[in-house]
């Protein structure tokens, strides 16, 4: 069985994109492929989210906004859209989903851990459909 990729796209890939890489990475491990990256990548990961995600022992610091191209959606077999509307493009034959969430940009990381935990409730389901077996 070929691994499954997942590419998380939102406008800055600064926020809600790298939370879900991160979790997804973490869940996961090497058995999905993951792919991150933005419309309009921003400077650098929110430290929000950063720090954030550190609170659950999972470090993004490291992670850079990328940009988005054609040849990472082409790559992945589930593109996950946050919020970046037309600005996604979208391929016949790859599946979509759209997650509405909050965007983390401009908050503290009070505001940001239940944008961190609905995302990982979501990446949980999307291992479920995927078959792919979390780490505890």
């Amino acid at each position: 069985m070929t691994t499954p990729s997942v590419l998380f796209v939102c406008v800055h890939n600064a926020g809600r994109s790298q939370m879900a890489a991160g979790w997804l990475r973490h869940l996961a491990g090497d058995a999905v492929e993951v792919r991150s990256a933005g419309s309009v990548p921003g400077d650098q990961v929110n430290p929000s989210a950063v720090a954030a995600m550190a609170e659950v022992g999972i470090d993004i610091a490291d992670q850079q906004p990328k940009v988005l191209t054609t040849e990472a959606v082409e790559a992945s077999d589930v593109v996950i859209t946050m919020g970046c509307g037309d600005a996604c493009p979208v391929f016949p034959g790859k599946r979509y989903l759209d997650w509405a969430l909050e965007d983390p940009a401009g908050k503290g990381v009070a505001s940001v851990r239940p944008i961190r935990d609905e995302i990982e409730t979501r990446i949980r389901g999307l291992l479920a459909e995927l078959q792919v077996s979390t780490a505890p």
